[in-house]
Parts: C-alpha cells; structure tokens; sequence
C-alpha cells in the first residue's frame, strides 16, 4: 500500500508529518536529543529493525535534521548529530511529551520526566507565541493563507476549520 505524500501540501503540519510521521522518526530523534549519536546505540536502545533505521537516518541526514560524521576509519563508522535544524525539531517532540505526560497516563504521572541541568526542577513544556509569549489557545487561532509577493493573491489554503460559531470541544 502506497502511502499519501504531504511534501508538497500547504500546510506545516502536514509537510512535517511527511517528513517525521512514522512509528520510528520521533523516538529517533527524541534520542538523539538525549545524546545517542552510533548507530548501534540507537538501533539497541529502539529496538528498531536495522534496515529501517538506516532509512531513517538518511533521509534525516538528507533533510538536513542530522548529520552524519565519522569517528572511526577501519572500518568506517559514523555518529549522527544533530544539526540546527534538528535542535530546532525538539520544540515538536517537547510538545508531544507534553501532550502524552497530560493525556496518555490515566493512572497517574509517566514513569519519566524532563529535568533542567541547572536548576534539577521538572519541566512542563508549552506551546506560546513567540512575539508575546503567551501559551497558544486554540480558540484563539486560525490558518489563513499568505499572499505571495511575485504571484498574486494565494488561493485559499485547503485547511479543515470549523465554520464561525460552531463549537469546538477542548480541555
């Protein structure tokens, strides 16, 4: 079964889920984040099938998210590290452990948590705006396309919203 590419979609959720949204990429990157850099180091500590992995980390090398350096000659081996691009990437993951710490523990806390290396207090990710830095609400928001400057108006952006003064459902 062929999957549906979002590469080329208008929307950066779906762009981003084409390029991070399989089982595989997220706990990938999540461990890279944490410090894993070999590839038997992630290969060990995901379990993930080594066929996989290295499809992963290529095509993460190839975005640009990792970059693959070496660290040893006979024979050769790399480590992957992250690159701008992929520090950037960790606001994505931050608010994913948010959002499974609040929604995917009925019983209670995960059994791990962010700690900040200076201070030793647990961390509880937001989202905010970054001009104002207040925490994002989603009854507050909604996508509109951007003009082009050489190409005219933009046609509208194909986004699921809810028409003006329906109700939304949310925590």
């Amino acid at each position: 079964m062929r999957r549906t590419r979002f590469d080329r979609d208008p929307c950066p959720i779906a762009r981003t889920t084409d390029l991070v949204g399989d089982w595989w990429t997220p706990v990938l990157m999540r461990n890279a984040a944490l410090g894993v850099r070999r590839f038997d180091d992630f290969q060990r500590t995901l379990g993930v099938p080594r066929a996989i992995l290295a499809r992963r980390l290529e095509r993460l090398v190839a975005e640009g998210l990792l970059a693959k350096e070496p660290y040893q000659e006979r024979p050769v081996r790399h480590e992957y590290r992250l690159t701008d691009k992929g520090r950037a990437f960790f606001d994505v993951l931050a608010a994913m452990w948010r959002w499974g710490e609040d929604w995917l523990w009925p019983e209670g806390e995960p059994p791990v948590e962010l700690i900040h290396r200076e201070t030793g207090r647990r961390i509880r990710p937001v989202v905010v705006d970054e001009e104002t830095g207040e925490r994002i609400e989603l009854r507050k928001l909604r996508a509109v396309a951007k003009a082009r400057s050489n190409e005219g108006p933009a046609a509208p952006a194909p986004l699921a919203t809810a028409p003006p003064g329906s109700r939304r459902t949310t925590r």
